[in-house]
Order: C-alpha cells, then sequence, then structure tokens
C-alpha cells in the first residue's frame, strides 16, 4: 500500500542512540547514558501505593474527556503555588502526555498548511507532529547570545500563525525571563499568530522560578506534563492549559482522538503532585549533577555552552571537534561508553556540530561519564 506525504517524518535520533546503547550494554559493556532525557528516578511511591488501592477498589475504565475533575482541580491549584495564579480548573485539560497536547493544541489552532514557528535548537518532535498533520514548521535559528531563545526580531516578517516556545528549553535548559517572555508573546500576538508554551520542565530550575506564559497572558496555551519534575515518562500523562473560550474546542477534540486521558495515570498523577519532599530531592541530584556537568564538561574540552537555567541537559558547540555529530557521539559510545545525543535531533541545519549531553542519571553515573569523557578527549 501507498503512505501519506504527511508520513515521510525524520527520525527521532536519541532512539537510535539509545538502541545503540542497548546493543552495546547486551555485549555486556557498561554505559554511562547521557543521551536520554528522562529522570532516572521512577514514579513517587505515594502515585504507585495510590494507583495499587485505585485497582483494588474499582475497575479503571474511561473517565471524561476532559480528565478526573479532582486532578484537575490539582493541578489549578498548582498554578497558585507556583506562580501566584489563580486558575480556573474549567481550563486545565488533561491529556496523554505532553505529545497528546500538542497534537490536540495543533489541530484546535491550525488549519492545512499554516506555518508555526519554532526555536532552533528544540525539541525535533515539534517539527515532525506539525509535518504530520500537513502544518509547516518554520525553524527560526536562535543566536548563542541570546542563550538559544528566539527573541522578537526572529519572527518578524516571518508570516507566522503560531509560535511556539519552550522555557526551561530542551536541548539548552536555558529559559526566558518574565520581559522576553512577555515581548515574544506581544510579538506573535501583533501578527496575529497562536502562542503555544511548552513548560514541560517547569519544577526543574536552578537558580530562579520558572516563568509561564500565564504570568503574562490568558490568550495563550501552555502545555505541561508529569514526566519530567514528577518522574513519570512512562506513565504519558500530561494536561495543557487553554482560554475559556477554547476549552470546548479541544474537548470536542479530545473525545474523538483520545477518548480520554489512561485512568490509570491520572489517579498516580493526582497522588505524585502532593510527593513534594521526595520530588525535591530528585531536584537536589540534578542540582548536583549540574555542578558536576559544568566543572567536568569544560575539563574535558566541551567548553562551549550555555549553562542551563533548568531541565537537565547541557548543549555543548563541537564545531572545533567535529563537523559530523553523529558520527562524532558513535564514536564517544564505542570508545568511551558514554551515550550522548548529536545535536541533528534539535537543529537539522548546525546541529552537525554540537551535542547535548544529559545528567538525568544518578551523580554516580554523573562522575563517571565524565572521567570517562575526559580520557577519551586526552586519547583523541
Amino acid at each position: 500500500m501507498r503512505t501519506s506525504r504527511r508520513s515521510d517524518v525524520d527520525p527521532f535520533i536519541v532512539m537510535d542512540v539509545m538502541e545503540a546503547a542497548r546493543a552495546a550494554e547486551a555485549a555486556g559493556r557498561h554505559i554511562i547514558h547521557m543521551e536520554v532525557g528522562q529522570p532516572g528516578t521512577g514514579a513517587p511511591q505515594a502515585a504507585i501505593r495510590a494507583l495499587r488501592q485505585a485497582m483494588e477498589e474499582e475497575p479503571l475504565g474511561y473517565t471524561v474527556a476532559l480528565g478526573l475533575p479532582a486532578l484537575r482541580a490539582r493541578i489549578a491549584q498548582l498554578y497558585g503555588a507556583w506562580y501566584d495564579i489563580d486558575l480556573n480548573p474549567d481550563r486545565v485539560i488533561v491529556t496523554s502526555g505532553a505529545s497528546g497536547g500538542f497534537i490536540l493544541a495543533f489541530n484546535a489552532l491550525f488549519d492545512s498548511g499554516d506555518r508555526v514557528g519554532i526555536g532552533a535548537p528544540g525539541y525535533p518532535s515539534y517539527r515532525q507532529i506539525l509535518t504530520g498533520l500537513g502544518l509547516t514548521p518554520v525553524d527560526l535559528p536562535t543566536a548563542a547570545r541570546h542563550r538559544y531563545q528566539p527573541v522578537p526580531s526572529d519572527v518578524a516578517n516571518m508570516d507566522l500563525q503560531g509560535l511556539l516556545v519552550a522555557s526551561p528549553a530542551n536541548p539548552t535548559g536555558t529559559m526566558l525571563d518574565h520581559a522576553a517572555m512577555s515581548d515574544l508573546i506581544g510579538a506573535a500576538h501583533s501578527t496575529g499568530a497562536s502562542f503555544i508554551s511548552d513548560e514541560i520542565y517547569h519544577g526543574i530550575e536552578y537558580e530562579a522560578k520558572a516563568v509561564s506564559a500565564l504570568n503574562v497572558s490568558n490568550d495563550v496555551y501552555v502545555i505541561n506534563s508529569f514526566s519530567k519534575y514528577f518522574s513519570m515518562t512512562g506513565w504519558r500523562i500530561g494536561w495543557m492549559v487553554v482560554p475559556e473560550d477554547h476549552v470546548r474546542v479541544v474537548e470536542r477534540l479530545a473525545q474523538n482522538m483520545f477518548i480520554c486521558p489512561p485512568h490509570a495515570s491520572q489517579v498516580a498523577a493526582l497522588a505524585a503532585m502532593d510527593a513534594t519532599e521526595e520530588l525535591e530531592a530528585n531536584l537536589d541530584v540534578y542540582r548536583a549533577n549540574r555542578a558536576l556537568m559544568l566543572d567536568g564538561l569544560p575539563k574535558a574540552g566541551f567548553d562551549k555552552i550555555a549553562p542551563p537555567d533548568g531541565a537537565f541537559y547541557v548543549y555543548a558547540d563541537v564545531s572545533e571537534m567535529t563537523d559530523d555529530s553523529r558520527a562524532f557521539a558513535a564514536e564517544i559510545l564505542d570508545q568511551a561508553g558514554v551515550a550522548v545525543t548529536p545535536g541533528l535531533d534539535f537543529d537539522p541545519v548546525r546541529g552537525h556540530q554540537t551535542l547535548r549531553f544529559s545528567y538525568a542519571r544518578t551523580s554516580q553515573d554523573i562522575a563517571e561519564g565524565l572521567r570517562r569523557l575526559k580520557d577519551f578527549m586526552d586519547r583523541r
């Protein structure tokens, strides 16, 4: 059978790196994982206990499409605690991971062929989901002097129907402050473009609290997830906040596309939101790992970096070492036993000269990985 032109999307290269690392481990090697963007910890214990109890008490069937009312209310409460925002729970929509949120947002806001601006470097699945939906992703090459975040001049005269930003960002971990966020929202709205804020790494910040787009405007879409701060990647549970007059629009789409988010994951997510002590302990590990990376990477020769404000990544310019980041990453895996991600995932044009290092694993792993990287670079 034929396949659609829309299905002709690029592979997610980090998944190929993960498979190569798995194969090396299957052959008996010990690999340090700096490629994968997920916490090394599991779901909070309170989440597991809550799900176990729920499974014993009742069958977990469909929920309403927008998600469990108790979970929506608890998410709204989070915005009061984290951002001092009095959020109407009716605006909260629980989704099948942040990915489900992007699919709903793109379908709700854009028509076929619409142009949506995304910062480069940026999360590669933005581009592929947009393409798969018949939309046009528009890479906005960002500058190191702006810490790889878009600025209003990047979107000027681009004929965009949408603008998507991430703060903290993947792969850089850099953030937008209130003024920068306000400027970008203003630039989008001045041209009639819809604004989407990816806030999946909120909660993982080191020196300043991340700013939500909702601190600036209610006329935005915000997408978040339980994958990162709440350490629940495989549970595929997230949420979005939309303007009140968009709730029914998204609800109709959600009913037909997903029926509802996973009931079991919603039960666990609700309990996870009160596991503050355990979650903050995870954050302490990331904070320690960040310090290790900012000290160890330059010693290994990777000194062209923008220090991350949040998330758990460091993005390095390796243009003086290679013009083929994919081959370089393969060499590092083969000779150093450290899995890292080529920048081509995040920036198809300039990513051949960059690498992303994740520090989401244990501090022991990070320290060992940095030792191996230094030894490799000293031999190279």
